[in-house]
């Protein structure tokens, strides 16, 4: 395999590409969007109080909706009598209420809460303690009966690193994340999440009994028919990378994952799948074989021009003639595919690349000046 470290210019143009692709992801690359946590509002406030809803909503200047509460308790602080508090939407009864100072005033936010979710917000552990240690008492909490304990539980474990996900591994119950990632009521989002959970159990477990079942449980996931939105399925496909390594990209070749037949959808996410093994998979993964495989996906044109942009990033030469041929193939029709190309030739450090560059120039200065320029993009040359 022809790799070499990437270099100034091809981080530059690599990674100011893939940032334009890809968009800023929270610290679970398969949770979605995840809001502040109860726990983090309540530690960051200057006061936690206990209200009740006064009145309707109505939106304040700002155009965000704010609702009169009469403070019942205070929990921690000074609170007056009532206060005015942003709120996502209307609430009847009783609210958690949070207090803020910023700019010499103070701010308030209140979050509909019944008496289980008050509960769960006083008890939460504290942001300041370690993250491993906090997750552990979530886990327990993932799938609760109370709704808004459940989001709230998911939401801790969408804002940890996953090194953290990884050290509280022992929380999870093997037999609740083999229902999880199959059982079709599970919301496709969490599905992706105990995907992932699913494949550290595995991984980390001493256990071949709950090694086999939640492996076997993630390959029928990973094989179910699903629609074309298919939300979860690249943590799915991240969690089998955890479990089984290597054996799991086998196993992906012979479902036909990477043939150019395959469901687009499914190889967008087998795409962010990959690119989770090599930011955090070095232990399980070589990256040498991430970066092989998604080389694999330049042949299929849904995910082309981000297989290149992901080639360069990782400093992957060995496709650069399947990279410029890309101009040719798709690059008429579709602008992005030539920005990628133009990027990874420039940033491929080979003499193959800069004869392919002067046969592009040569054969049209100004369409690989413009691909250029928008490789470039959104940064400026450092």
């Amino acid at each position: 395999m022809a790799r070499s470290p990437v270099g100034r210019d091809a981080w530059w143009l690599a990674s100011g590409m893939l940032i334009a692709t890809c968009g800023v992801a929270s610290a679970c690359p398969f949770c979605g969007v995840v809001g502040e946590s109860l726990a983090m509002r309540r530690d960051a406030a200057d006061v936690v109080a206990i209200g009740t809803a006064q009145g309707a909503a109505a939106p304040g200047p700002d155009g965000f909706l704010l609702q009169r509460f009469t403070i019942a308790q205070v929990l921690r602080g000074d609170a007056p009598a009532d206060a005015r508090a942003r709120v996502d939407g209307p609430v009847i009864g009783t609210a958690l209420v949070f207090g803020t100072s910023a700019k010499n005033e103070k701010r308030w936010l209140a979050v509909a809460a019944n008496e289980a979710l008050l509960g769960y917000a006083v008890a939460a552990p504290a942001t300041a303690l370690p993250a491993s240690d906090r997750l552990r008492w979530f886990a327990a909490r993932l799938e609760h009966p109370e709704p808004a304990i459940a989001i709230d539980a998911f939401s801790e474990f969408g804002l940890a690193p996953f090194a953290a996900v990884r050290a509280a591994a022992d929380a999870f119950d093997p037999g609740s994340l083999a229902t999880w990632v199959i059982e079709p009521g599970i919301d496709a989002r969490r599905r992706g999440f105990y995907g992932l959970a699913a494949g550290i159990v595995a991984a980390d477990s001493g256990d071949a009994v709950v090694r086999r079942q939640l492996r076997a449980a993630l390959h029928a996931a990973i094989a179910a028919p699903a629609d074309d939105f298919r939300a979860g399925y690249d943590g799915l496909l991240a969690g089998l990378l955890v479990a089984e390594g290597t054996a799991a990209l086998d196993a992906f070749v012979k479902t036909g994952l990477f043939d150019r037949s395959a469901r687009p959808v499914d190889q967008r996410h087998l795409l962010a799948a990959l690119r989770f093994a090599w930011e955090s998979l070095g232990d399980e993964l070589p990256r040498e074989r991430v970066a092989e495989a998604t080389a694999r996906l330049l042949a299929s044109p849904v995910v082309a021009a981000d297989a290149a942009i992901d080639c360069a990033r990782y400093g992957f030469w060995g496709s650069v003639d399947e990279v410029a041929k890309l101009w040719e193939t798709l690059g008429p029709d579709d602008p992005l595919v030539r920005r990628a190309v133009a990027g990874y030739l420039t940033a491929c450090p080979l003499p193959a690349a800069r004869a392919h560059l002067e046969r592009l120039r040569a054969a049209d200065a100004e369409r690989l000046d413009a691909a250029l320029e928008a490789a470039r993009s959104p940064f400026a040359r450092p």
